[in-house]
């Protein structure tokens, strides 16, 4: 059984009052009546719909270009609370990042039996072509959006990573923008840190990992094409950052070098934020047949000569089989234990674990550790007995596909229902930046809302939608602390750390037609 959910507004039913600090937010929705809630969320989707903020969903021959549906009730973080998540943030971060150096280079992790070799080894996600190769300034991660969900008052758990190409940023600052319009109110009852320096904060940290020497990196955005179900995201990102949007076609490896081919003839690339798997990146190395790389990019990265955001070889990061071992990993590389804890997991590749899992399919959510979008997954309180039995035939076969965790009882926010406003489910994807001069959070996130009564599936493509979401500042210096000896200092509201020696050692997912959402 499901407990009852902590509502981040109300409070829990029959429980203390809600939270003091919110008290303008709980007044805001009570005295705008809800025809006036629902013409600005309409004026909203408006917006979208004529901005072509739109995603695309596979397989479906009727809708496929959709925008994701946006809440008008944001969510808010207190800023005690977003310092805290900052500071797990941070940690969690640089040990993926000292997790994916070490698993490319010594093995250290392995060596000393942290981690199964074969779990790592073995992993479809590991890219044996690029071991021993080192990126710029030895950053894999660069961007890493991390999910979240929360339980209680002060229970934040991390659900899973997403180290490869995390999506979802431009839902959060277009989500922004719509609010600043429509409901400016909230904006002069509340101090809101501001998110729009994301893209600033992305082109600094492409530009500070470019390869050494090079003063005035020249930095693109490689998109497999308008097919893609990110590509609005795509262009959005290259156009507020003032770089270029490159197909395959647009660029050519020679003599290990990135040029891109203009009408003023070529130019050389020294940064690629790439939105291409990694199968498809370059058919020299990997997939023969792939139409979306460059063939020769992985021999100018192993020769130094380009920086490739994030790194190929990072999906290994986001395997729900590795994110069970998240607090080892980081106990590992720093010393000290998980600011940010993990969902209670089972590996059904156990023999404990999965006859535990086989017993109580009911009550437990099963995934597949490569699965993404929402799809492979068994919720068992709301599974028929059809879908438990196919589970629980395919977790015999291939017990190694699987993990399983606990049904939480996600947090709700009001949300605006077509009964009107009622608590819906959400989770949450903050955006963590790593350059070479350290680690920066931003502060704000994606929030994903379930729209649908009592569902737990929160993601865009099972008819999940998206709130924005307030973090809250006041005049305290910033209380996170970088693990280890770094520094830690907010800039711009945004919390930034600098690792040891000046820098780290070393937005949901999917890899649908040959790409990274």
């Amino acid at each position: 059984m499901v407990k009852q959910a902590f509502d981040e507004i109300m409070g829990m039913a029959g429980g203390p009052p809600p939270r003091a600090e919110l008290a303008a937010l709980s007044r805001w929705i009570e005295a705008t009546p809800d025809a006036e809630l629902r013409r600005r969320q309409q004026a909203a989707e408006a917006t979208f719909r004529q901005l072509g903020i739109t995603f695309a969903v596979y397989g479906e021959s009727e809708a496929s270009e959709r925008i994701i549906p946006f809440d008008i009730v944001p969510r808010v973080f207190m800023h005690d609370e977003w310092e805290r998540l900052s500071a797990g943030l941070i940690q969690r971060v640089e040990a993926i990042n000292a997790f994916l150096e070490d698993i490319y280079g010594e093995r250290r992790i392995l060596k000393e039996g942290v981690l199964p070799t074969d779990l790592v080894l073995g992993n479809p996600q590991f890219r044996p072509e690029i071991a021993g190769m080192r990126p710029p300034h030895g950053v894999w991660a660069h961007i890493c959006g991390i999910d979240l969900v929360r339980t209680g008052p002060d229970e934040f758990f991390v659900l899973e990573d997403n180290a490869r190409t995390p999506s979802g940023v431009s839902y959060m600052l277009e989500n922004r923008e719509a609010m600043l319009r429509l409901c400016p109110e909230l904006f002069r009852d509340f101090r809101v840190a501001a998110v729009d320096s994301y893209p600033d904060r992305l082109l600094e940290t492409m530009k500070s990992v470019a390869p050494i020497g090079v003063s005035a990196p020249t930095c693109v955005v490689l998109t497999p094409g308008h097919y893609n179900s990110a590509y609005y995201e795509h262009s959005f990102l290259a156009d507020s950052m003032g770089i270029e949007l490159v197909e395959a076609a647009d660029l050519v490896v020679d003599d290990d070098m990135v040029w891109m081919r203009t009408i003023a003839g070529r130019v050389k690339v020294d940064v690629i934020y790439r939105r291409v798997d990694d199968d498809y990146l370059d058919p020299l190395v990997f997939r023969p047949d792939s139409a979306l790389g460059v063939p020769g990019l992985i021999a100018a990265y192993a020769a130094g000569n380009v920086a490739i955001i994030n790194a190929p070889g990072n999906g290994i990061a986001d395997d729900k089989a590795i994110y069970s071992y998240m607090p080892e990993i980081v106990r590992f590389y720093s010393g000290g234990e998980a600011k940010l804890p993990n969902v209670e997991t089972w590996r059904c590749r156990e023999p404990q674990a999965l006859k535990y899992v086989l017993d109580n399919l009911e009550d437990v959510v099963v995934k597949l550790v490569d699965g993404s979008g929402g799809y492979g997954m068994l919720v068992g309180p709301t599974a028929s007995t059809a879908e438990i039995e196919a589970f629980r035939a395919a977790l015999i076969a291939e017990p190694h596909r699987y993990i399983a965790q606990p049904t939480l009882a996600l947090s709700t926010v009001p949300t605006l229902a077509d009964s009107g406003l009622a608590p819906r489910h959400v989770d949450f994807r903050p955006f963590v930046l790593t350059g070479s001069r350290g680690v920066q959070v931003v502060p704000g996130g994606l929030t994903r809302v379930a729209l649908k009564e009592g569902s737990l599936v929160v993601n865009s493509s099972q008819g999940g939608g998206t709130k924005d979401s307030f973090v809250l500042m006041d005049d305290r210096p910033s209380q996170s602390q970088s693990q280890g000896d770094g520094q830690s200092q907010t800039m711009g509201g945004m919390t930034q750390t600098q690792g040891i020696g000046g820098m780290t050692q070393g937005m949901d997912r999917g890899t649908n037609q040959g790409v990274t959402r």
